[in-house]
């Protein structure tokens, strides 16, 4: 068998031939309807959050909680055992404090996101999230305990920004 590259008879098309007409060109916007299936596991997770719950699964083997909930242990790759809800509370794991927006624009109020280890959930579980109510970033602190603050109840969509952002918890 050779090395080398098989050519097949045709001619390259260029651009000018689209613009001039000599290739003909069909503008049509199909009206196409789709859906999108979120899977089982993700679902009970977005179906809890417009009810102010974070669902998890649970694996009996592995004694883990795992949030966002997965339909498969990711350890023992087994089925996982469960759905449990665990708290809306949880411990700054490792944050960010970005003066760039989404767009790479340069802005003047910092976005504060960290990493929330969630309280019954397995450790190294956590979510990432927005962190509000915060005066000056220098306050934040790994290890600080926050509470994450939900949209109300006509405002939840079933999406992980039903949860506005954390905010730290008082101490008492």
């Amino acid at each position: 068998m050779s090395d080398k590259i098989k050519h097949f008879p045709g001619e390259q098309l260029k651009g000018s031939d689209i613009r001039e007409g000599r290739i003909p060109v069909v503008k049509h916007r199909p009206n196409v309807k789709y859906l999108w299936s979120a899977g089982v596991a993700m679902s009970r997770f977005l179906e809890g959050l417009k009810e102010c719950k974070i669902v998890g699964s649970t694996c009996k083997k592995c004694s883990r909680t795992m949030v966002p909930p997965r339909a498969f242990c990711e350890q023992c790759f087994k089925p996982v055992d469960g759905y449990t809800y665990v708290k809306d509370t949880g411990t700054i794991n490792t944050f960010s404090v970005s003066y760039v927006a989404g767009d790479a624009s340069r802005i003047k109020e910092p976005i504060l996101v960290a990493v929330i280890d969630l309280d019954g959930a397995s450790k190294g579980m956590g979510i990432l999230h927005l962190l509000g109510e915060i005066d000056d970033w220098k306050q934040i602190k790994f290890g600080m305990k926050v509470k994450a603050v939900w949209k109300h109840p006509e405002e939840r969509t079933g999406t992980i920004t039903d949860i506005k952002y954390f905010r730290p918890l008082k101490e008492v």
